[in-house]
């Protein structure tokens, strides 16, 4: 990732500490869960080693095609798996762009800092960049009421793994990532 070292450092911690959340959102009783969860660490994962900054770790140039055919097979079980759950089309569009931003860096020239040349976004960076702040506005909005129903709820506290809010939190922040990612494309 370019842009400000210490910027890149928190984005790796938020991307690293949501991964290892949703690990842990993996041990729930609900099955459909579980599955989200695991399709979320990866992603959470994935853009933590995504974010460490250039300035400090530069991947090998055989990096980036990895990357690439890592998410091009969890977008694909994504495409899968929207035909049974419509919620699923957002784990879809996250793989695609992880597989959007390795593509770029492998096509990059060696220590490029502005990977697209030229001036202005290119126009799927923009889109993607409208559609990941939507959804992190979106989530922002939906994460307050949750927290408020939860605090008013009486009976036995939920795991870890089946806090909606947690999930819901979690989400929002890989949303804030990506629109991070994406801006320093």
């Amino acid at each position: 990732m370019h842009g400000p070292v210490p910027a890149g450092w928190l984005l790796v911690a938020l991307c690293a500490a949501t991964g290892a959340y949703c690990l842990m959102r993996m041990r729930s009783g609900v099955e459909e869960q579980r599955r989200a969860a695991g399709g979320e660490a990866l992603m959470g994962f994935g853009m933590a080693v995504m974010a460490v900054p250039a300035a400090v770790f530069t991947p090998p140039r055989w990096a980036w095609p990895v990357y690439a055919v890592v998410f091009a097979a969890a977008a694909l079980r994504a495409l899968w798996t929207v035909r049974a759950a419509r919620h699923h089309l957002h784990h879809l569009v996250g793989a695609a762009t992880m597989v959007y931003m390795a593509v770029v860096m492998a096509a990059a020239p060696p220590g490029a800092h502005h990977t697209h040349g030229g001036t202005g976004v290119p126009l799927l960076t923009g889109a993607l960049l409208a559609y990941f702040t939507g959804y992190v506005l979106l989530a922002g909005a939906r994460l307050v009421p949750a927290a408020v129903a939860v605090a008013g709820a009486v009976g036995a506290p939920a795991g870890w793994g089946d806090r909606p809010e947690l999930a819901r939190a979690c989400r929002l922040s890989m949303g804030i990532g990506m629109v991070a990612m994406l801006l320093t494309m």
